[in-house]
């Protein structure tokens, strides 16, 4: 059997890139991962050091402690209630899961998974590992009727678009009719931005106003809201019959949250303060370095949530991305996303408070120095 190809990783195809802004003066300065650059809390730190006596194997559905606190984080962080310890999963952060999720649900040759036209690549991956075909549509009357698995991604990573309840409805009444497992990637959902998600909850496709769960999954990852990047935290939930499929899998593959990481877990899920304070760290970032991007002649667009900034000066994206390498600062091209975005670049807001003002200082001064025009 021929094996269906992988593409080459294609953050490598930035090396040079890279080269030129190390080469500024005043060193380079990388927007393009959204890696934490913050301290993990020591709430979390705590009771990971508490739980390193850890000489049984852990099991692969979590503890009962955790099941239950992600059960309550959900109930009382994302408008799901009721979800029992059947019914949730701690993944090895969330990458692992979004590209093994097809294989996982048995999917392959003749079976469909579509994700957002604009979107993390690890959707695609995960049909080519399973040899699904993939499709990027979102709007679900371009769904085929092979559809096996839809993925969303809201709030979005490269664009920050948020679905509303009434748009995962829509959603969720197509996958129903396409007999199609349906997940939302919900990975940014604390951090919210722009009206009405700066006070209004972001809605999740377990949320209790789309009534019945069946064949609905939600992701989610403590990377970003609690810096635990590095602890590899992730969580997946809904569907209970899904779950214990996924459950059942995973313990013949070994696929096992370590056990103090689950402890941590279990006290992050249960502590919101740090969330809170970490969103505003972000916040703050974001009104430093929007006004800079938006002065030297870039436009933003969707971004009301998430940790990135989507902006485009209506440019093919490796030349902004030139101009940005220019001022020493590494970005993201749109095309990495997808093929639907070539003149957008994304910008993390996952850089030091220092860093990030030195990046709008260096995009102010480009203005000043008469290398482009200001914006309207």
């Amino acid at each position: 059997m021929a094996l269906q190809p992988l593409p080459d990783y294609p953050w490598d195809t930035l090396a040079p890139f890279i080269e030129t802004a190390k080469s500024h003066p005043e060193g380079m300065i990388d927007l393009s991962i959204g890696s934490p650059v913050d301290p993990t809390p020591d709430v979390i730190r705590a009771a990971l050091a508490e739980a390193t006596d850890a000489h049984a194997y852990p099991t692969t559905i979590g503890t009962t402690d955790l099941r239950v606190a992600i059960g309550d984080w959900y109930a009382r962080r994302r408008g799901a209630s009721g979800l029992g310890v059947d019914a949730v999963l701690p993944t090895i952060g969330s990458k692992e899961l979004v590209a093994l999720l097809p294989f996982l649900l048995g999917l392959g040759a003749g079976d469909t998974v579509v994700g957002p036209r604009v979107a993390y690549p690890t959707y695609a991956i995960g049909a080519a590992i399973a040899g699904a075909e993939f499709v990027a549509a979102d709007d679900p009357a371009e769904w085929p009727e092979s559809t096996r698995l839809i993925w969303l991604n809201s709030p979005g990573n490269p664009d920050g678009r948020v679905w509303s309840i009434e748009d995962l409805a829509v959603r969720a009444e197509r996958a129903r009719e396409l007999g199609a497992v349906i997940v939302n990637d919900e990975c940014y959902a604390e951090l919210g931005w722009d009206e009405p998600w700066d006070n209004t909850p972001i809605p999740s496709i377990l949320d209790d106003r789309l009534g019945d769960r069946t064949g609905r999954l939600a992701i989610y990852s403590l990377s970003k809201q609690s810096n635990l990047a590095g602890y590899r935290a992730g969580i997946v939930a809904g569907d209970s019959a899904l779950i214990a499929r996924l459950v059942t899998v995973r313990k013949h593959a070994g696929l096992i949250v370590p056990a103090p990481l689950q402890h941590a877990m279990t006290v992050a899920l249960g502590d919101d303060a740090h969330v809170a304070a970490q969103r505003e760290i972000y916040r703050a970032r974001r009104a430093v370095l929007l006004p800079a991007l938006e002065a030297a002649g870039f436009t933003l667009e969707g971004s009301e949530a998430g940790l990135y900034l989507w902006v485009t000066e209506g440019k093919p994206a490796l030349e902004s991305l030139g101009h940005l390498a220019e001022l020493g600062i590494m970005a993201g091209p749109g095309h990495f996303y997808g093929d639907f975005s070539p003149q957008h670049v994304r910008l993390s807001l996952t850089a030091s408070d220092a860093d990030i003002a030195r990046a709008a200082t260096r995009l102010r001064a480009r203005l000043t120095e008469g290398n482009q025009t200001p914006a309207a």
